[in-house]
C-alpha cells in the first residue's frame, strides 16, 4: 500500500529537482560567457574571461571522490529534450510500475525513459490521527488520517483489546473523489451530522460530507481555502465558520455554507493580532470570545521577508474581531507547559480550554478566562496515558468524556471528562499492532547519511 508523507510531498519534490538540476549544471559543464569551456583553461585565461559583476562567481569546481554504493546518476536528455524536461519526467512516472517517462504538465514529452525504481522505501503503512471529533447523536467517532489521506469511523464504544492488532473502522472516507489531502482540521454539525474536513498543504480546499458518507464519496460541498489553512471552528449561533491559516498568520471567517470561490465575510490579520503561526481555533458563543493557539513561527509576508520565533501561546480575541486587532489577553510563558500546541476546544459550561499539546506528550487545561504566564488547572501526562504526540481533542459533553487523537502511535484514547495526571484511558482506539511507533515523517524537506553511525537523517 502506498503511503504518502505527512506534509509538503510537493514542495520536497521540487525542491530536490532544484537541487539535482543545481548540481548538474556545476558538475557537468561550466561555460563562459562568451561560450568557452573553462575547465582546461589557465588561471590567468580563467580571469581574463570573468566580467565583473559586482556579486560572487564561480571560478573553480572541485569533483567529487567516487562513492561506493547505489547513487542517483545524472540522465541526460535526447538531443530534442532539455535537462529540466528530463527531470520533469522523473515526477511524471506511474507510481505503481516507475518505469516509463511521462507526459509533463506543458504537454512536452521527453525521449528519455526513467527506469530505475528505489532500492527501498521508508514510509508508515498505518493511520496517524490528526484531529478527531465526535457525532453525539450516531455514537460514532470520527478521526482525520493525515497520512494515508481520509477519514476513519468508529464507534464511539469501541475498544481495542491488547492483543488484536489493531480495531476495523466501521467506514473509512477515502478516494481522489473525497477531495482529501494532508487532512488536519475536524468539525461534526451536531445537528445535521455534516462533516468539516480542512486539508492543510497541497489541496487547498476544505470538504463536506454528510453524515454516513463511506468510500470514494464526493463532498457535498468544497470550498476553496488560503494556502496552510490549519484549525476549524464554527459559530453555530451566527452561522459562521472560523479557520486558521499558518503560512500568513490570519483567521479568516466564512459563511458556514461557503462553497467554491466564495471570498471571507472579513479577515483577522496584522502585527498587532500577536498571531504567529497559528494552529488550534475555539469560539466561545456565549461569552463572544474567540480563542487561538498559536506555534510562535512569526515570519513577515512582505518585504523584507524576515521572520522570528516566538514563545507558543494562545490569543483571545472579541469575537467579532477582524483587520489588525490585538488581543484581548494573552496567555504565555514557561508554566504553561505550551510546547507546539495543535487543536484546541472549549468548554463553553465549565468555561475550561483544553489544547492538544504535540510535543509535550499532554491535554492541557486552562480557564478560558485566564491570561499570562498561568499554569494549568490540569495536566493529563504521563506513561499510563498513552498520548504521543496529541494533535486532535474533543470534549463529548453529552457522554462527559475527553478524547485524544495521536500523531506519534497510531491511536485515540479517551479520559473522563475531568481527568487529571498520568491516568489511563477509559477505552482505546488502535489502528496499528501494540507498540508500533509512528515514523513521525511529515514535512520532509530534506535528507541526509551520517556514515559514521549508519543512519539516515530526515529534518521535517
Amino acid at each position: 500500500m502506498s503511503v504518502q508523507p505527512h506534509r509538503r510531498l510537493l514542495r520536497s519534490s521540487w525542491n530536490a529537482v532544484a537541487m539535482l538540476a543545481a548540481i548538474a549544471l556545476i558538475a557537468v559543464w561550466i561555460v563562459s560567457p562568451n561560450g568557452r569551456n573553462l575547465s582546461g583553461a589557465s588561471a590567468t585565461d580563467r580571469s581574463s574571461w570573468r566580467t565583473q559583476t559586482g556579486g560572487p562567481q564561480l571560478v573553480s569546481i572541485q569533483p567529487f571522490p567516487e562513492m561506493e554504493g547505489a547513487v542517483c546518476e545524472w540522465m541526460p536528455a535526447s538531443a530534442t529534450a532539455t535537462a529540466s524536461t528530463s527531470l520533469t519526467a522523473a515526477l511524471w512516472q506511474e507510481p505503481a510500475s516507475g518505469l516509463a517517462a511521462q507526459t509533463s504538465p506543458d504537454g512536452v514529452r521527453t525521449a528519455t525513459e526513467i527506469e530505475r525504481a528505489p532500492l527501498r522505501v521508508i514510509r508508515d503503512t498505518y493511520p496517524t490521527y490528526s484531529a478527531i471529533a465526535v457525532d453525539i447523536n450516531s455514537n460514532e467517532v470520527y478521526m482525520q488520517d493525515e497520512n494515508l489521506f481520509g477519514l476513519k469511523v468508529f464507534n464511539r464504544l469501541d475498544n481495542t483489546p491488547p492483543n488484536a492488532a489493531f480495531t476495523e473502522p466501521k467506514r473509512v472516507i477515502a478516494g481522489p473523489n473525497t477531495k482529501l489531502e494532508f487532512n488536519c482540521g475536524l468539525y461534526v454539525d451536531q445537528k445535521t451530522g455534516d462533516v468539516y474536513s480542512v486539508n492543510n498543504d497541497t489541496m487547498d480546499t476544505l470538504t463536506v460530507f454528510a453524515r454516513g458518507a463511506s468510500g470514494n464519496a464526493v463532498p457535498k460541498r468544497a470550498l476553496h481555502t488560503p494556502h496552510g489553512t490549519y484549525g476549524i471552528a464554527v459559530n453555530e449561533v451566527a452561522q459562521e465558520l472560523f479557520l486558521t491559516v499558518e503560512h500568513i498568520n490570519a483567521v479568516v471567517v466564512y459563511r458556514k455554507l461557503a462553497d467554491g470561490e466564495e471570498k471571507p465575510l472579513r479577515t483577522l490579520q496584522g502585527p498587532q493580532t500577536q498571531l504567529e503561526d497559528p494552529h488550534g481555533i475555539a469560539v466561545d458563543a456565549k461569552n463572544n470570545l474567540l480563542f487561538v493557539v498559536n506555534q510562535g513561527n512569526h515570519k513577515l509576508s512582505e518585504p523584507p521577508w524576515t521572520g522570528r520565533f516566538e514563545p507558543p501561546a494562545i490569543t483571545v480575541y472579541p469575537l467579532g474581531a477582524s483587520g489588525d486587532t490585538a488581543p484581548l489577553r494573552v496567555i504565555e510563558g514557561p508554566k504553561t507547559q505550551l510546547n507546539w500546541p495543535s487543536a484546541m476546544f472549549i468548554d463553553e459550561e465549565r468555561q475550561e480550554l483544553y489544547v492538544a499539546n504535540d510535543v509535550g506528550d499532554s491535554i492541557l487545561v486552562f480557564r478560558s478566562t485566564d491570561g499570562g504566564n498561568v499554569a494549568p488547572i490540569r495536566v493529563v501526562k504521563g506513561p499510563q496515558t498513552q498520548l504521543k504526540n496529541p494533535t486532535g481533542v474533543f470534549v463529548d459533553l453529552k457522554n462527559d468524556e475527553l478524547w485524544a487523537s495521536n500523531m506519534g502511535n497510531h491511536r485515540a484514547v479517551v479520559f473522563p471528562r475531568s481527568a487529571n495526571g498520568n491516568v489511563a484511558p477509559l477505552r482505546v482506539i488502535r489502528s496499528a499492532p501494540e507498540g508500533k511507533m509512528a515514523l513521525a515523517i511529515g514535512n520532509p524537506g530534506a535528507a541526509a547519511y551520517d556514515s559514521k553511525r549508519e543512519e539516515i537523517l530526515v529534518p521535517n
